[in-house]
């Protein structure tokens, strides 16, 4: 018996380019977190770094997900 993939292997590596940047999220503002703890009076520092970070995550998952449209 055979199975039959029927639709798009792109969307797939986009769920994986997906659950890539959430952990990627994730730990981006664990590290912060727990930086704040060790020293707070450098919690500015390090969001501002988080954010530019944060950005850069979400921008490659962005792409992936052009990517995955454009290359079908």
């Amino acid at each position: 018996m055979e199975t039959v993939v029927s639709g798009s292997l792109n969307m797939i590596g986009y769920g994986l380019a997906a659950i890539g940047s959430g952990i990627g999220v994730g730990l981006i503002f664990a590290s912060v977190i727990q930086g704040t703890a060790r020293q707070p009076e450098a919690r500015g520092a390090m969001m501002g770094t988080a954010w530019i970070g944060f950005a850069v995550v979400e921008a490659l998952a962005i792409l992936a997900l052009a990517f995955s449209f454009v290359l079908q």
